[in-house]
């Protein structure tokens, strides 16, 4: 079958799968405060990773170091890999 042939209806006859819209994903949650050291990193890099045009410069900048400070609030119960 070509793949201009498949729609979510034939897909989903054809798998037996049901599809619940309308609700909510994830739980709600309460928010977290960051640590001091993560502002403050993030108010130091924030202006040069938004004005640098490579992704892997915002990654490293802005992304990075958040998911370092969730694996910490974790317990280091995650990892992480680059790429």
């Amino acid at each position: 079958m070509a793949y201009s042939d498949f729609t979510i209806r034939k897909v989903k006859q054809a798998f037996g799968i049901i599809t619940i819209e309308g609700g909510r994903f994830l739980h709600e949650i309460d928010p977290i405060s960051p640590s001091g050291m993560l502002v403050e990193f993030l108010e130091e890099t924030f202006p040069l990773a938004v004005a640098l045009p490579s992704e892997k410069a915002k990654s490293e900048l802005l992304i990075s170091p958040i998911l370092v400070e969730v694996r910490k609030m974790l317990r280091r119960e995650v990892s992480l890999f680059s790429g």
